[in-house]
């Protein structure tokens, strides 16, 4: 058993990575659409899917959110959105291997239909139940409102990358009862049953070996970092070094937004 430490950035990369790869996106790239809706963590996929593919190599995920999560010190919420939404891309719509520049989720979700793929972002997961939540603050539920009426309405496939940093106790169910309670302040919570893509099931896909969560927590510049533990041959512990080491040097998130 080999044991590494995977930071928040890191693990993007990591994820990224895996599912540029991932056999239901490379099936609708070439046959259908994939629709990439804009966060940090869909940056970093949408970065190495562009690449892989060799679809583009000039996108950019400097303003690829629609609003991210800040420091109390740096916002009154801790919520920072983009001061001027002209610098905001669009998500990334890609339809038979090219890329539909300007568009979003928004332009293509009537027009989706089974074998196409939307990756979406989430604010919270419960590994034990393999289930994601996301933070909804818009009145119509935001683009996971639009998303799910091509998901359960024509059965076009949902994927969640999200980091393990995200991870929370309790059952997602209850957590949204309180939250979207009549009479309950700040934002709603949607427990989404999908495809739930973290670090944990990248390795799991790239070595073929048992891959746990063991310990978390860092400081200078560790801080929401992850100790991965993977149990497999002496081949795919090996791998996973690799792996690892290949991503290890991923500079934190920044953005100029601000």
């Amino acid at each position: 058993m080999k044991q590494f430490l995977i930071t928040p950035s890191t693990g993007k990369r990591l994820i990224a990575k895996t599912l540029a790869n991932h056999p239901a996106i490379v099936k609708a790239l070439k046959n259908g659409t994939v629709v990439i809706v804009a966060g940090t963590t869909n940056g970093y996929v949408a970065e190495e899917i562009l690449k892989t593919h060799k679809i583009s190599n000039d996108f950019s995920r400097k303003h690829f959110f629609r609003g991210i999560t800040m420091p109390p010190t740096k916002t009154v919420t801790g919520e920072g959105r983009l001061s001027d939404e002209s610098k905001f891309p669009g998500d990334v719509v890609i339809t038979k291997g090219v890329w539909q520049k300007g568009k979003s989720i928004a332009d293509v979700v009537d027009s989706l239909k089974e074998g196409d793929v939307i990756l979406k972002g989430a604010n919270a997961l419960d590994l034990n139940r393999r289930q994601a939540a996301i933070l909804i603050g818009h009145p119509k539920a935001g683009t996971i409102g639009l998303a799910l009426t091509a998901v359960i309405g024509r059965r076009v496939r949902l994927i969640i990358p999200v980091g393990l940093e995200k991870r929370i106790n309790g059952d997602l169910n209850n957590l949204a009862q309180k939250l979207n309670a009549p009479g309950a302040s700040g934002y709603r919570l949607l427990p989404i049953q999908s495809e739930v893509f973290t670090e944990l099931e990248a390795l799991k896909v790239l070595t073929g070996a048992e891959v746990e969560l063991i310990a978390a927590g860092g400081v200078c510049g560790a801080e929401g970092a992850c100790w991965i533990a993977v149990t497999g041959e002496e081949e795919q512990e090996e791998l996973a070094e690799q792996i690892i080491a290949s991503v290890a040097d991923e500079p934190p998130f920044s953005s100029d937004f601000m």
